[in-house]
């Protein structure tokens, strides 16, 4: 049985009212601070990538689809897309993949334990970011995001190439058994709303998918979590400059509206944990808040249980 099929009840209450620390292993790249966010172990600029370039233990991911990677990529980046780490033993798409999976696919990438990883896309970190959280849940800290992906990379004129990397197969496991802080599954939610009044429940999506106006691809039903608030992912990337991630005065303006309480617990979600990957990661590593999951299975699998209560404001559109 996939482990993400156990309720996780007893562990989110615990972590939603201990908030027990963790301890991070120290990483090979020095990241300087930047803008004063609360953290930026995960966080590497292109310049520091520049600088970094040929280290052994450094392996960059470029998380984008196969034609994006063949027309240019950053020089000696793998490729790894979201079906690469899907599972699919689900009636519903976008679940993450099983630990195993992961670990079959890192060997086949030539991927070692001690690598530290530098994911970028061109969307914003949206798609690196959910990399980033879905190694987490198996005690892999070693990641870091390529602040402004693709497009930083090439305007501070790194090297691009067309030919793809090839890597001699690895032995790659993970070493550590612990649960992530950062997950949760459909059960433990819905424990959660009937029994903690200060939960938040976070959508991320679009205005439209929230209304229930916008019914995507993959969801059996349209409109929102009943009781839930809306911060679309784009607030928090700068796509009018540089697709990094917006200053923290920004921020916090984006995000005042979940109070300055930073114990304050939340469940965020999307269509399938990916954009909502990506407010997980400013909220916990960039702003410092400390109870903050991210719902796997998201509208999709929620939308897909029938007896899931639902929330719509808008006549559905239904888009393929």
């Amino acid at each position: 049985m996939n482990w993400k099929n156990s309720p996780l009840i007893f562990i989110c209450i615990l972590f939603f009212c201990c908030n027990e620390k963790t301890e991070v292993k120290e990483e090979p790249i020095t990241s300087q601070p930047k803008d004063s966010y609360y953290r930026t172990d995960h966080i590497i600029e292109a310049q520091e990538l520049a600088s970094s370039m040929g280290r052994p233990h450094i392996k960059i991911i470029d998380f984008r689809k196969e034609k994006g990677y063949n027309d240019g990529h950053i020089d000696g980046a793998l490729n790894i897309w979201r079906k690469d780490i899907e599972e699919t033993s689900y009636p519903y798409s976008g679940m993450m993949a099983s630990k195993n999976k992961m670990e079959l696919l890192f060997q086949r990438l030539g991927i070692k334990d001690r690598d530290t990883l530098v994911v970028y896309d061109d969307r914003g970190s949206c798609e690196a970011a959910r990399f980033w959280w879905l190694l987490g849940n198996y005690g892999f800290d070693s990641v870091k995001i390529l602040n402004g992906g693709l497009d930083a990379w090439k305007e501070a004129g790194g090297s691009i190439s067309t030919q793809p990397t090839i890597q001699e197969a690895s032995s790659f496991t993970f070493k550590n058994e612990s649960w992530s802080q950062l997950f949760i599954d459909k059960d433990s939610l819905r424990y959660l709303r009937a029994t903690q009044d200060r939960l938040i429940v976070l959508d991320t999506r679009t205005e439209n998918e929230f209304s229930g106006k916008r019914q995507k691809r993959g969801a059996v039903r349209a409109g929102r979590i009943p009781g839930s608030v809306l911060i679309d992912w784009v607030e928090a990337a700068d796509f009018d400059n540089n697709g990094k991630f917006k200053s923290l005065k920004e921020l916090k303006e984006v995000y005042a509206t979940l109070g300055s309480d930073k114990n304050q617990p939340i469940v965020v979600y999307c269509h399938s944990g990916v954009r909502s990957a990506h407010t997980t990661f400013v909220l916990t590593e960039l702003l410092g808040y400390k109870n903050v999951r991210n719902y796997d299975g998201s509208w999709t699998e929620w939308s897909y249980m029938e007896h899931f209560p639902v929330e719509t404001d808008s006549t559905t559109i239904l888009f393929k």
